[in-house]
């Protein structure tokens, strides 16, 4: 924030690139936790279930989150009004570009346009400040003879064009992901809180494939949190890829990147290698290019140890020194090669005895 401040860095946010054992999970831990000594708060979507112990010691919340247990979080959620949120048309338009992410993801295609203007119409007919995914999802299935003929369509052609990604938005609801996103949050968030954690392991580990889904409506509940809007504030996307591995999820990412300086976060995004960014996509393509995005929309960027295979993606996306490039194979754990704005550097991240307790992800592997 500074750097920012003062002029040096574009944007606040990071990201962190590094192999299992690099300990780029400690890094971040260790961000958060000295983070509160200059009252900066933050969030982490948390599908392994690693943070709750850093949670507990900075006296944060964790929020589990899974199907059956009674807790809703609303996606659609928008922080507004007041100098950090949003104006309500502001709101609607990012409302809406969720949703139409979600639906893209969930078709496995993108949406046509009669799809998003029927998803536009629903979102405008609801009266509603804060609109629930059921609701669109009965807008949707449920149009009236005014609402096809704002396209000039009857009701059965209207409903037969649009039934796919109606049915999308009733999968958000009900099926194997009822009780999550289906209606008002019922969970309060603490207002003192330094530290929240939406622990999404039970997704992660019994319904992987909706992971992308389900990290990218929790990320949106998050970041609308008008508690930490009102701090400077760290967001953390654990297993990032998740959420880049589509292109629509990765353009809503984009965006909601663009909106960190406006809301006082700098976003963290975690990724295992380089080449997760290029992996996404056939070269040259869209997919591609939004991932490469994230590069330039981090304005620091760490990246620890990478094995020979990763070196070159490395040079090309990242426009690394011959002596950069050299030396990432070879970086022990624990330290990394640090892209500040247009400078580098090496840092060896140190740990104390305290933060070691808290932060260390490896702890289950030394268990005599």
């Amino acid at each position: 924030w500074e750097l920012y401040a003062a002029g040096v860095l574009q944007n606040p946010n990071i990201l962190v690139i590094g192999s299992i054992g690099s300990r780029k999970s400690t890094l971040v831990k260790s961000m958060l936790f000295r983070g509160q000594a200059f009252n900066r708060r933050g969030w982490v979507t948390d599908p392994k279930g690693e943070y709750a112990a850093l949670a507990e010691a900075m006296g944060g919340q964790v929020i589990r989150q899974a199907p059956g247990l009674g807790r809703v979080l609303n996606p659609l959620e928008v922080a507004t009004g007041g100098a950090e949120g949003l104006s309500q048309t502001e709101a609607k338009q990012r409302r809406l570009e969720l949703l139409l992410a979600l639906a893209a993801t969930a078709l496995g295609r993108e949406v046509s346009p009669i799809e998003q203007t029927a998803v536009e119409i629903a979102l405008v007919s609801l009266t509603e400040v804060t609109p629930t995914l059921p609701q669109v999802a009965d807008a949707l299935l449920t149009p009236g003879k005014a609402t096809a003929a704002q396209v000039h369509m009857t009701v059965g052609a209207y409903s037969e064009a649009t039934r796919d990604a109606a049915l999308v938005m009733r999968r958000m609801c009900s099926g194997d992901l009822a009780g999550m996103f289906d209606g008002p949050t019922n969970i309060a968030v603490d207002h003192d809180s330094p530290l929240v954690v939406l622990d999404l392991s039970e997704v992660y580990q019994h319904r992987g494939a909706a992971l992308p889904l389900v990290m990218t409506c929790a990320t949106a509940w998050l970041q609308a949190s008008p508690v930490l809007s009102r701090h400077l504030h760290y967001g953390v996307n654990e297993e990032a890829w998740a959420t880049i591995s589509d292109p629509a999820l990765a353009r809503w990412q984009q965006q909601s990147y663009k909106l960190a300086r406006q809301t006082g976060r700098a976003n963290v995004a975690v990724l295992h290698r380089l080449s997760d960014l290029t992996a996404a996509g056939a070269a040259g393509s869209e997919q591609v290019a939004l991932a490469r995005g994230l590069l330039e929309d981090a304005g620091t960027r760490v990246i620890y140890a990478q094995p020979h295979g990763e070196i070159q993606a490395a040079r090309q996306l990242l426009g690394l020194t011959d002596t950069e490039a050299e030396l990432l194979p070879h970086l022990p754990a624990g330290t990394a090669l640090w892209k500040v704005a247009q400078r580098s550097f090496i840092v060896e991240h140190r740990i104390s005895a305290i933060e070691r307790a808290i932060v260390d992800t490896d702890a289950r592997m030394r268990i005599a």
